[in-house]
């Protein structure tokens, strides 16, 4: 995904969605580029209607999480935007839930946002399922492991009382060469 281009409907945006302050968000520059607006556009747009944006729909990173965004910008190579490449450190960035990215598309009124809000909502729901399916492997694995440690207590117990029994019987008592009384 190239920085000046916009996003095609077949790429997927599931790596330009990460989680801030517990929540699932996109990045301004990279849902200004989904929706084929510049960045300063769409935080304008944000800026103007600003009574649509609650915090649990957009909300600006603070230094520190700025700092870890930019690391985690760095690890993305080739997902970078060039918005946020280029992006001034002092001024903080907006990231919006997937309400927000929806609010967003609604705010801006053009054809392409109107029309991509529907692909970036389906990449939070994609993120939504593989997480709630992770959540029931992990859940099923831990179930597996109680009964494996269930099972293992219950073969020790069984091998314990089996051992004497694998054991080579003792050898009989060996008779003395010769006559022999039953006094002796």
């Amino acid at each position: 995904m190239g920085a000046d281009r916009p996003v095609e409907s077949s790429e997927r945006l599931e790596p330009l969605i990460f989680t801030a302050r517990g929540r699932r968000v996109i990045l301004d520059a990279d849902l200004a580029r989904v929706y084929g607006v510049a960045t300063k556009g769409l935080n304008q747009a944000v800026k103007r209607n600003s009574e649509r944006f609650p915090e649990d729909f957009a909300f600006r990173l603070g230094a520190a999480e700025a700092g870890g965004l930019r690391s985690l910008i760095q690890n993305r190579s080739q997902v970078v935007t060039g918005s946020q490449k280029h992006r001034d450190p002092t001024i903080q960035a907006w990231v919006f839930t997937e309400h927000g990215a929806l609010m967003a598309a609604n705010v801006l009124r053009s054809a392409q946002a109107v029309r991509m809000s529907v692909y970036v909502i389906r990449a939070f729901v994609r993120l939504r399922e593989e997480i709630a399916t992770n959540d029931a492997i992990l859940k099923r694995l831990a179930e597996i492991d109680r009964t494996l440690l269930q099972h293992d207590s219950a073969l020790r117990d069984i091998y314990r009382k089996l051992l004497p029994l694998l054991q080579p019987p003792p050898d009989p008592p060996r008779r003395g060469i010769g006559f022999q009384t039953s006094h002796e």
